[in-house]
C-alpha cells in the first residue's frame, strides 16, 4: 500500500497477491502497476468514508453497482478526465477479477459498471516532408551528441519503435543482419527490418562516441555515460519543433505514428504493420486507416482544383 492511504489489514494480503500477479504473470509495466496501486488506494479510501469504517473482505463482496458508480462520480468531481476514470475502473476490475479467479471472493456488481466513453483521437503523424526535414536538422550539436540524436530519431521513424524500446536497446542488440529484435510491452519480442539508413546513423554515432560502449551496456547514452533517458529525447524534439515550426504534436512518439501512416499510405498491409508496431490487437492498428483517409483528404483539398469550388 502507499503510505498516504490508511492501512487496511484485512485487504492488504489480497492487494499484495494481485500486485504480484500483475508484475510476474501479466507482466504489466512498473509504471502501470504503480498507477493501479494509486487507483486502488483511492478506492479503499473512498470505501472507508462510504462505510464509516475500515473496509474488510465482506464489504468488497457485498458492494453494489451503485457503490462503484458513486466512487467514479467522486473521482470525476475530483477532476479526473475520462481516460483517467477508465484506467481507474480497469484497475478495480482487474482486482476483482483476480479475487474471483482465485476463489477468494466474488462480486458480480462490478460487471454492470460501464466505462466512460473516451474521445476518438487519431494519431497525429508528421507528413513525409516534415519527417525528412526533422531528421536532416536533428544534429543540433555538431559532435557525437548530434550523431546520437540523429541515430535515435532515425531509429524511431525508420523502425517505428516506441521511445522506451529504442532506449532500452543494448549494444549487443544491434544485429549483424538486417532484422532488429525488439522487446516491447509485456516483454513481447518482435522482429523489425533495420533499414540501411538506420544502421548507418547508428554506426556513425558509435564511431564518434567518446565513451566506451560495451556489448552488455546501453546502446544510447547521455554525456555522463549513463543510459539515455526519454526526457532528453523529448527535449531534442522540442528544440526541433521550434526550429522547424512544427506543432506541439510533433513528439518522439509522433515518429512512430509517422512510420505506420507512411507505410499504409504507400500500400503497406495492415497485418504486417500490426506486427511491425507490436500491437496485440488489429483494432489498435486500424486507427491508422482513419489517419490515412484524413491524409488523403487533406492532399485532395489542398491540391485538387475542384476542391476549391
Amino acid at each position: 500500500m502507499t503510505e498516504k492511504h490508511p492501512p487496511y489489514p484485512d485487504l492488504k494480503p489480497l492487494f499484495d497477491g494481485w500486485f504480484d500477479y500483475l508484475l510476474t504473470e501479466k507482466r504489466v509495466s512498473r509504471h502501470t502497476c504503480n498507477a493501479y496501486q494509486r487507483d486502488l488506494g483511492c478506492f479503499f479510501s473512498f470505501l472507508s468514508d462510504h462505510f464509516g469504517k475500515i473496509p474488510v473482505r465482506s464489504d468488497l463482496r457485498d458492494l453494489r453497482t451503485s457503490d462503484f458508480r458513486s466512487f467514479l462520480a467522486r473521482r470525476r468531481r475530483d477532476g479526473l478526465g475520462a481516460a483517467s476514470l477508465a484506467r481507474t475502473l480497469s484497475a478495480i476490475r482487474s482486482f476483482f477479477n483476480f479475487l474471483r479467479r482465485n476463489d477468494i471472493l466474488c462480486n458480480e456488481a462490478i460487471d454492470a459498471v460501464s466505462a466512460p466513453k473516451l474521445p476518438h483521437r487519431l494519431p497525429r503523424p508528421l507528413d513525409e516532408g516534415a519527417a525528412r526535414n526533422l531528421l536532416t536538422m536533428a544534429a543540433v550539436r555538431k559532435d557525437w551528441v548530434g550523431d546520437r540524436d540523429i541515430a535515435v530519431l532515425t531509429l524511431l521513424y525508420g523502425c517505428g519503435l516506441r521511445i522506451s524500446e529504442a532506449l532500452n536497446l543494448n549494444r549487443a542488440d544491434l544485429p549483424d543482419g538486417d532484422m532488429l529484435r525488439v522487446l516491447g510491452k509485456r516483454n513481447k519480442e518482435r522482429l523489425v527490418p533495420l533499414l540501411p539508413v538506420v544502421r548507418r546513423a547508428i554506426e556513425t554515432y558509435i564511431k564518434s562516441c567518446p565513451h566506451d560502449l560495451p556489448m552488455d551496456g546501453p546502446l544510447f547514452i547521455g554525456v555522463q555515460g549513463r543510459r539515455l533517458n526519454a526526457r532528453m529525447v523529448q527535449r531534442i524534439m522540442a528544440r526541433l519543433r521550434g526550429r522547424l515550426g512544427l506543432p506541439p504534436s510533433a513528439t518522439p512518439h509522433a515518429l512512430r505514428h509517422s512510420f505506420a501512416t507512411h507505410l499504409l499510405t504507400a500500400g503497406g498491409d495492415l497485418r504486417t504493420i500490426q506486427e511491425l508496431l507490436g500491437h496485440s490487437s488489429l483494432a489498435t492498428t486500424q486507427h491508422y486507416t482513419d489517419v490515412d483517409t484524413a491524409y488523403l483528404m487533406d492532399v485532395y483539398n489542398n491540391a485538387h482544383p475542384g476542391a476549391q469550388d
